[in-house]
């Protein structure tokens, strides 16, 4: 029980932590958060699959399955883990477009949604 509540924390803090570097400016920041929110759904996956128990292999007598462990879950997080790292690529491809273009690494306000906001402020003053 306390080594679940530890790892709730612990995935409390990592998703924290990611969704405040996903919110940025930087691209690498951003990456670094997807990062460590990927790894926080792994840990989240982890833990509500359940205790552990004997391998699920295929050939065993009917009724004997009680104390396998579930497979599913680690089908998921192998499956968690491959999107993360496929997504830190492309991320990690983008930046380096991103910076060959404009050598900076901090993602620019659109000009149109800055005219959106200034124009949307001016109707309606009282806000």
């Amino acid at each position: 029980m306390t080594s679940n509540l530890t790892l709730l924390v612990l995935i409390g803090v990592l998703t924290a932590c990611g969704v405040y570097l996903i919110l940025e400016r930087a691209v690498s920041k951003m990456l670094l958060g997807m990062i460590l929110f990927g790894n926080a759904v792994n840990l989240l996956i982890l833990t509500v699959g359940g205790p552990d128990g004997d391998p699920p292999v295929g050939g065993a007598e009917a009724g004997a399955h009680e104390g396998m462990a579930d497979p599913l879950a680690q089908a998921m997080m192998l499956t968690a883990i491959v999107i993360t790292m496929g997504l830190a690529a492309f991320v990690l491809s983008l930046a380096y477009r991103s910076y060959m273009l404009t050598t900076t690494d901090d993602v620019q306000n659109d000009p149109g949604d800055a005219e959106v906001a200034a124009r949307r402020d001016r109707e309606d003053p009282e806000d």
